[in-house]
């Protein structure tokens, strides 16, 4: 649930049910978190309702391809349509990889919206 501000006093603006929809926290208070979704839509969530887990969403308006390296010279791995949901990790500021229902590639930073595409993941 997403209020309008860090406390359970503060009205829910929006229910989320999609399971590992990226948020992007843009502050930190005690328990609570200001977090922005997708959509640029932004309130406070409880910090035990967030997990640390990475995910990202595949912006665009066609298929986005993974690859095998983080290099388009690979070999394509598969397809991702825009809106699928994937964990991602090591992230080297240009690709990211990338875990969508059990396979895994290298996906451009460029081509999802979630985590900050100059951050280094482990």
């Amino acid at each position: 649930m997403m209020r309008t501000g860090p406390g359970r006093n503060y009205p829910g603006t929006w229910l989320y049910r999609r399971a590992d929809l990226p948020i992007k926290v843009v502050e930190v208070y005690p328990s609570w978190r200001k977090v922005q979704d997708p959509d640029g839509t932004t309130g406070w969530m409880l910090v035990h309702l967030l997990s640390e887990t990475r995910t990202a969403l595949v912006t665009g308006n066609e298929p986005r391809p993974i690859y095998e390296k983080p290099s388009e010279a690979s070999r394509l791995r598969f397809r991702a349509e825009p809106g699928v949901v994937g964990r991602i990790s090591r992230c080297d500021g240009t690709w990211c990889r990338i875990e969508v229902k059990g396979k895994q590639g290298f996906i451009q930073a460029a081509h999802f919206w979630g985590t900050d595409r100059g951050e280094t993941l482990d």
